[in-house]
């Protein structure tokens, strides 16, 4: 296959974005913080900062999820291009954006206003992050020309077209309004669903 003139180096692209994932999943623990002055009390206030760990779960296996889906695309292709760079700088600068939301919904639980506040502002940057990262993959699957031989792309991108976390994160938003704690519940769940079948489209990127 002759190389177009817009191909550009894989490798300077997974570069970046594996050192940026691994950033933003570094500076999510960073908000975890004990308050000055909890040595005499440190176990219970360990565990009042329960809403920051639900927080951290979700964010860390949000990022994680992106990464692994990340990492299956890139294995698939053997170049990129222009549009591919800049889908992938929009997936990389929600990812690092991430743990602001973190913050404000492990700070604000428990305060019914910014509460609700916080966890719907949190679900519209994790849906935002779903969806570049649907983007970044449906283009370089769609662009038959970055793949490598032997990939089938109708087949590989088979799992995003019924990908059920979107929605997922859709019906967390809407819960958060109601039910703030129920709704990053929800985030999480979606979270961990779009972690899992990472495996799944490992084994159909290859045609047996």
């Amino acid at each position: 296959m002759t190389p177009n003139h817009d191909e550009l180096p894989l490798g300077r692209l997974e570069a970046l974005s594996d050192a940026v994932f691994a950033i933003a999943m570094t500076l999510l623990v960073l908000e975890i913080i004990v308050p000055t002055g909890a040595g005499d009390h440190l176990l219970p206030s360990i565990l009042h900062l329960w809403p920051s760990y639900l927080a951290y779960i979700t964010s860390f296996s949000t990022i994680g999820g992106v990464w692994l889906l990340h990492s299956n695309i890139t294995r698939a292709l053997r170049a990129a291009d222009s549009t591919l760079y800049r889908l992938n700088l929009l997936v990389l600068l929600l990812a690092s954006f991430l743990p602001f939301p973190t913050r404000l919904v492990a700070e604000y639980f428990g305060e019914r206003g910014p509460e609700r506040v916080a966890a719907v502002f949190y679900g519209l940057v994790l849906l935002a992050l779903a969806l570049a990262t649907t983007a970044f993959a449906r283009y370089a699957f769609e662009h038959s020309g970055l793949l490598k031989d032997g990939v089938d792309a109708e087949t590989a991108a088979a799992p995003l077209s019924s990908e059920p976390s979107l929605v997922m994160y859709g019906a967390g938003i809407g819960v958060s309004f109601l039910v703030p704690t129920v709704g990053v519940a929800v985030y999480l769940a979606s979270a961990i669903y779009r972690a899992l079948p990472a495996r799944t489209l490992h084994r159909v990127l290859w045609r047996r």
